[in-house]
């Protein structure tokens, strides 16, 4: 048996020649990989510093030794990454048999294999958010938590706040002992994490109480004001009592996340990757989290999260069954999970690995939320999306609350913005 290789994206011609050869003999879509007759699988996957070449060996090395007739190839995308990758690969009719981290979207759902037929794709994590017109497109390992607040635990003590927040009025006053306590509240920053604090507090809510918030504003049938408005008020109104620093604009990410980390702050809204970061941290401060709260006590919050290491197969792939094989063992087999799972930090619940206090308190929070209460955050994803170039806008008119902004201004232009394009 071959081993399972990493292969560039660059120098295709001699790629697809390979996989040719590899597979020459071999039956077409409906085979499934049972045969003694040899089968040859492309997979594009995100090649990164966790996720390294020798990484995605070992992960496919115990599928292959059960599975003797086929090889998996790795493919690298290089500098240009999956996304840019895929498209160039379809037009050149070099594509690859299964894609991994790209999520489906309108542009790229129709060239991709409907896994319905399969019940580990339907019972996967986020299976039924990320569907598009009844059809399961993709299936992932786990999820990404987004609608977070992280703590400094030393912080919350010296405060006096000895039960966690449960409702955004909870987390305002926290926010006052904190500040009262001498304690900088919340850690925010510039660049794309600038709204992540405004979509945590207003998310939960939102969606909570308007489940197709995403399908509705982008058909013009309701209104960005009168969803969102009252969480935009809410952090216009930290600005104003200074628990969001007014030099957060200044600040990088990678510099708020060492400043929370070295316990200089006491909130710090960040995905569940941040726990991956605490986990390898020289020192860090002692550090717990808890889920985004709703605006009244009592409803169940929605819970931002994405969608972790998706899988999906090309509809042009001439080994769709050994494909499918493939991509249910790499989402349902126990050790292949949790060694994906903590490479990158992400959860699920009844898979576990070697995890850290915080990563276990995460974990808990999967636990307990709802498969119906997750949401996607930004533009959204799979049927619920809003119009291009959203998140780019939350981003700016978060950044201009921080400047001083009044929060009717921002409302007014993020009506705007949705009345130029959505409809």
């Amino acid at each position: 048996m071959i081993k399972a290789r990493l292969l560039p994206a660059v120098g295709i011609t001699a790629v697809a020649a390979l996989a040719l050869a590899g597979c020459s003999g071999s039956a077409g879509a409906g085979e499934g990989g049972d045969s003694n007759e040899k089968v040859t699988l492309r997979m594009l996957v995100n090649v990164t510093p966790n996720l390294t070449e020798e990484f995605w060996n070992d992960l496919v090395a115990p599928f292959e030794k059960a599975n003797e007739n086929i090889d998996v190839v790795i493919q690298d995308p290089g500098a240009e990454g999956v996304a840019a990758a895929v498209p160039r690969l379809l037009a050149s009719g070099d594509a690859p048999d299964i894609v991994q981290s790209l999520a489906p979207n309108g542009k790229l759902a129709p060239e991709l294999v409907d896994l319905s037929q399969y019940e580990w794709a339907k019972n996967g994590p986020l299976a039924e958010q990320y569907s598009m017109d009844g059809k399961y497109l993709m299936a992932g390992i786990g999820v990404q938590l987004q609608s977070l607040f992280f703590y400094n635990k030393t912080a919350f003590e010296e405060a006096g706040i000895t039960e966690l927040p449960e409702t955004v009025d909870d987390l305002t006053a926290a926010l006052g002992k904190l500040k009262d306590a001498g304690w900088t509240p919340i850690q925010e920053g510039g660049d794309w994490m600038s709204s992540h604090t405004l979509q945590s507090l207003a998310l939960p809510s939102v969606i909570a109480e308007n489940p197709k918030w995403y399908q509705q504003m982008s058909a013009g049938e309701v209104t960005f004001g009168e969803t969102y408005g009252p969480a935009i008020e809410v952090f216009s109104d930290w600005v104003k009592q200074g628990y969001v620093p007014k030099e957060a604009l200044g600040i990088k990410y990678p510099d708020a996340e060492q400043s929370f980390l070295s316990g200089k702050t006491a909130i710090y809204s960040m995905g569940s990757w941040f726990a991956g970061s605490q986990a390898k941290a020289a020192d860090s401060a002692e550090i717990g989290v808890f889920r985004a709260p709703a605006m009244d006590a009592g409803e169940q919050p929605a819970m931002g999260a994405n969608i972790a290491s998706p899988y999906s197969i090309l509809k042009v792939s001439e080994h769709q069954d050994a494909a499918a094989k493939l991509i249910e063992y790499l989402t349902t087999d126990k050790t292949a999970v949790a060694d994906q799972l903590e490479v990158d930090g992400n959860f699920r619940d009844g898979y576990e690995y070697e995890m850290t206090d915080l990563g276990k308190e995460l974990l808990q929070i999967v636990a307990d939320t709802p498969a119906e209460a997750y949401t996607p955050t930004g533009g959204g994803y799979g049927e619920r999306t809003l119009p291009d170039g959203y998140a780019n806008e939350i981003n700016t008119q978060t950044q201009a609350l921080m400047g001083g902004t009044s929060a009717a201004d921002v409302v007014e232009a993020m009506d705007a913005w949705f009345a130029a394009n959505a409809g």
